[in-house]
Parts: C-alpha cells; sequence; structure tokens
C-alpha cells in the first residue's frame, strides 16, 4: 500500500505547525522518567535564579516585589505551555524597567495592568498576522544600542537604592532623576552602602570560585543576615512594602475605559514591540546554545496570552529572559517542562517562606541589578560596532543616546529606520553600470566572452547593469546610462547579473528606451531573469518598444 505523500519542501508550513507549542512536539518526540528528573533539577536552579531577579525587577519597575514573583509564576506558566521555544523561561525582564517605570508615574499600577493585557492582544495578532520572522530584521547597531541604554537606565534607577538616598518622589527619565539624586547626596546611608559592597562581592567571588552556584541568592541571603545581625539601619522589602503575601492573588481583570485605554495604547504598542523584540532575542539565544529552531510565531501567540494572564492575577509585563532561558539551558533542560517546574517551585517558595523576604535589604536587590546591567550592556560589541563603521556608530549612537534620554520607542524606531537608510545607501552604491570596454573578461555564457571591438562599435552599444535595481540605484544607474554619446543602432542592457528591479527603477528607463527609440535605436533587454522581464513588462517595457534575447550574443545575432 502507498505511504502517503510527502509534503514538498518549498511548501509553506501550515497554522497547525507554525503554531504547535514545543511542549506537544517534545511529548511527540517521547518523554520519559529520566527527562522529567532533568527537567526538575533544571527548573529548581532556573527559580533560584529567578527569585531575587523578580522581585529587583519588580522593585525597580516601581511596582511591589511580590507581582515580579506573580509575573514569574502566572506569566511563565503560559510562555512554557503554550511557547514555540523548548528552553524559554518567561518572567519579568530588566529591559522593560524604564517603560514599566514609566507607565506607573504617569498611570498607576491600573494603567499598567491595561496596557500589558493591551500589548498581550496586539502580540496575539501579530502572531496571527504571521509577522514574527520580520523581528530579525532590526539591525545589529539597534539591537546593541538599546540593549546599551537600558543597561544604563537600570543603573541609574538604582543608584538611590545602592546609596540609601532618601528620595521623596524619583522621577522615571533619566535627567530628572539624575538632579533628584544629587539634591539627595547629604542623606547618603554608608550602612546601605556597606550593605551594597558586601553584596557586590559576594556576587563576584561566588562567580569566580563556585559558578555553578546561585550567586544572586547567596548574596541576599548574605545581606539580609548581617542586616538582622547586627540591626543596621538600611532599608528592607517589609520595611517599604510590607508583608509579602503568601499565595497568588484571586484572577481580577483590569479596569477598563475608553478614556484610559486612549491613554495607554502608545504604552501598549511600546511594551509589545519590546516584548517581541525581547522574548525572540532570547529564543534565538537559546537556538545558538541547543541547535534547535523556535516557532517565532507561536512564541510572540504565548507571549500576548502570557501578558494578559500575568496581569488577571497581578503581575506586570511578561517576556522571554535571556539569563533565565539560558541557565535553564545549561542546567540540562529537555524542554519546557522545565519553565512549568520553575513557575511551581517559585510558587512554593511564596506560600512557605515569604515571611522571610521581608528581611531582604533593599541596597542588595539594587547590587543584583547592577551586576545584571553591566552584564547586559554587551560592551565588546558597542565598542566594536563604534570602530568598524561610520554608518554603522551613528545608528548606535542614535540609539543609546535616544533611548537614555527621549524613551525606548524612540530609539527603536529611529535607529531601525537609519539602519535601513544606511542599507539602502550601500545598496544603491553597490550598482555598477559598465560598458562593452570594461566587459572583455566578463562570461555571457560558458565559453563565450565578449568581444570588446563588436561591443563598443558605433552600431552596437553594450551596457551590463551588476547588483539590485531598485530606487535608491536609480539616479546612480541613469546617470551612467545618460553618458551614451551619438546613438547607436542597437543598444543592449545587459541584465545578467540584476537579481531584482522594483517599480521605480522599472519606470525610469521608459523614458531612457523612449529617448533612444525616437533617435532611431533599437534596445534590447538580454539575460533578464524571469521575475524581472516581468517587471519591466508590467512597466510598459514590452515589444515593439523594446525586445528581449537570452544573452548578448543572442540580441547582437538577431540585430
Amino acid at each position: 500500500m502507498p505511504g502517503r505523500p510527502k509534503r514538498s519542501a518549498h511548501l509553506e508550513p501550515t497554522f497547525v505547525e507554525l503554531f504547535t507549542p514545543k511542549l506537544i512536539t517534545v511529548f511527540r518526540e517521547g518523554y520519559g522518567w529520566r527527562d522529567l528528573r532533568a527537567d526538575a533539577i533544571s527548573g529548581l536552579t532556573v527559580a533560584v535564579v529567578a527569585l531575587p531577579l523578580s522581585m529587583a525587577i519588580a522593585i525597580a519597575s516601581g511596582v511591589s516585589p511580590e507581582r515580579g514573583l506573580y509575573t514569574a509564576i502566572a506569566g511563565g506558566f503560559i510562555v512554557s505551555l503554550l511557547g514555540g521555544s523548548r528552553f524559554q523561561v518567561g518572567g519579568p525582564a530588566g529591559a522593560f524597567i524604564g517603560l514599566v517605570a514609566s507607565i506607573v508615574e504617569r498611570h498607576g499600577y491600573d494603567g499598567l495592568a491595561l496596557a500589558t493585557a493591551i500589548a498581550g492582544l496586539i502580540l496575539i495578532v501579530v502572531a496571527l498576522l504571521r509577522l514574527g520572522t520580520y523581528i530579525k530584521y532590526i539591525p545589529l547597531p539597534v539591537t546593541i544600542g538599546f540593549t546599551a541604554g537600558i543597561a544604563v537606565i537600570i543603573t541609574a534607577s538604582q543608584i538611590s537604592e545602592v546609596l540609601g538616598l532618601k528620595i521623596a518622589h524619583e522621577p522615571s527619565a533619566l535627567v530628572p532623576r539624575l538632579a533628584a539624586i544629587g539634591a539627595a547626596l547629604p542623606t547618603i546611608n554608608l550602612q546601605t552602602i556597606a550593605v551594597t559592597l558586601l553584596s557586590l562581592a559576594v556576587i563576584l567571588l561566588v562567580r569566580r570560585y563556585r559558578p555553578g552556584w546561585p550567586a544572586f541568592l547567596i548574596a541576599i541571603a548574605v545581606a539580609a543576615l548581617v542586616c538582622f545581625l547586627f540591626h543596621l539601619d538600611v532599608a528592607t522589602v517589609t520595611s517599604r512594602f510590607g508583608a509579602v503575601p503568601r499565595s497568588l492573588p484571586a484572577p481580577s481583570f483590569p479596569a477598563f475605559s475608553f478614556e484610559k485605554m486612549q491613554a495607554v495604547l502608545p504604552d501598549a504598542f511600546a511594551i509589545a514591540l519590546l516584548g517581541s523584540i525581547e522574548s525572540l532575542l532570547s529564543a534565538v539565544v537559546a537556538d545558538g546554545m541547543t541547535g534547535r529552531r523556535h516557532r517565532s510565531n507561536a512564541e510572540l501567540g504565548a507571549q500576548g496570552i502570557a501578558g494578559i494572564v500575568s496581569v488577571i492575577f497581578g503581575g506586570i509585563c511578561v517576556t522571554g529572559t535571556v539569563a533565565r532561558t539560558a541557565t535553564n539551558v545549561r542546567s540540562g533542560a529537555r524542554g519546557p517542562i522545565s519553565g512549568i517546574f520553575h513557575c511551581f517551585y517559585l510558587l512554593l517558595f511564596l506560600a512557605i517562606a515569604a515571611p522571610l523576604v521581608g528581611y531582604i535589604p533593599l541596597a542588595g536587590l539594587g547590587a543584583v541589578l547592577v551586576v545584571v546591567a553591566w552584564n547586559m550592556a554587551e560592551k565588546e560589541e558597542f565598542w566594536s560596532l563604534i570602530r568598524t563603521s561610520r554608518g554603522d556608530a551613528a545608528v548606535l549612537l542614535a540609539t543609546f543616546g535616544l533611548t537614555i534620554f527621549v524613551n525606548l520607542i524612540t530609539g527603536i524606531t529611529v535607529g531601525v529606520v537609519m539602519g535601513a537608510l544606511l542599507f539602502l545607501h550601500r545598496m544603491a552604491e553597490a550598482v555598477e553600470v559598465e560598458d562593452g570596454a570594461g566587459l572583455e573578461d566578463l562570461a555571457d555564457v560558458p565559453g563565450e566572452h565578449y568581444d570588446a571591438k563588436a561591443a563598443t562599435d558605433r552600431d552596437v552599444m553594450i551596457y551590463r547593469i551588476n547588483g539590485a535595481f531598485f530606487f535608491g540605484a536609480t539616479a546612480r544607474v541613469l546617470t551612467a546610462l545618460e553618458r551614451v554619446g551619438a546613438p547607436p543602432r542597437l543598444f543592449v542592457l545587459d541584465f545578467t547579473d540584476v537579481p531584482l528591479i522594483d517599480t521605480t527603477a522599472a519606470h525610469s528607463l521608459t523614458a531612457f528606451v523612449n529617448k533612444l527609440k525616437r533617435a532611431g535605436t533599437e534596445v534590447c533587454f538580454a539575460a533578464a531573469r524571469p521575475k524581472v522581464r516581468h517587471k519591466l513588462q508590467l512597466s510598459g517595457l514590452k515589444p515593439p518598444l523594446v525586445r528581449y534575447a537570452s544573452s548578448v550574443s543572442a540580441a547582437r545575432e538577431k540585430s
């Protein structure tokens, strides 16, 4: 009995293939007790890393620490359950600190929750429209620029915590924040500084001598113990936020009104854009570490649902996180079950050890975030791009500066536009137009070469275009073609090395061809690829205005 025919490799994947969670894929491949054990151990390792990070990110974002844990538990569960990456671990991300703090400052937590829910819907729509693959077109200088900018914002947000400054209201914008910090410097707390230095020292020592140990958790545990034993006058989680609840709150939807929705809609788009970039970058990192491939649209859809679920349970923005995802891979995870275990471990910790969280000094969490910011800044890549190209350096510095001094979305938008213009300029500069005198050594067809004398005589003129012929290169190409002196009997335009042509370029040739035809010159387009020929004909360049030939030799023979 004949087997079922195989799908052709060139066919587009089906909807089911695009959006099947990796959890289902892992179960289809076979999942046993040994895999479950590996995922249970890996999930515990990730939970130990996620515990201090989730609280620190929440505090730096202007909300209470338990909201960070709610995000990691509820949102992270959905990311692992429905996501398109085997190893992605979801939760609150440092990249969101500046954006979330700004939203909370302007609209309160209710505004943040509504913006996050709307962002979740946007991400679901983006996934259904299969737009996730377009995130890869964001240039590297833009990614490095806004990541470095975020690192600066995170560091600035922790200055008051690590120095123990007393500031009634700390603005989220960088310049006003630095002004407020400068005014509060007389209130500096030496005991807080000592706790900060102790936490940093523990993190660095553990990472150097015991890299497999949870440095962040050990650091805040040591800092909390020292503060408790010596009764240090430093701010703690309890003194700032009160007791941490022992369970997830009852689910509730964000308060909604059309006025509020209009107010937070720009922030929702900002959350969706940053969330999509951050989560897919994290998935790419996991792919690079494991050799696997994620499903970008499935991942974005899961991130959208996770954001909605997160705020229903009192959390904040959720996305895939590089640090936790990388830890998951290095800990031997076999699949998304590890991320689900990480959520259950955090929930268990919340139920059992929530009172201990109150003793954690905010200076210790601030030290954790300073280290996170230092690690995420990608300093080597930053300086490498500065030295490599003036164009890339301009894109990088524009993105970096606008991210810091204006906002993240402005930085990304301007960076992408500049990067696109830079790319178009480079593509246009790469296009070359050669006349017959420069074609002696260029093969027309296998075994045949241009005859320089025949190509440059008064009756026949041959020009070859090398490169993509698009709107950015139109002026360059036409300038070269307009240098034709006395009109020849036959003008051959060789398209052998033109992989594509756009409508602007095709239309621009029409006026040039009409000019030659009025002078009595026959025009032939040689070796145009099917798609290029189709575009030319759609623009009116078809017989009898021009004729087409398979090669330059064929064009000369039929003349």
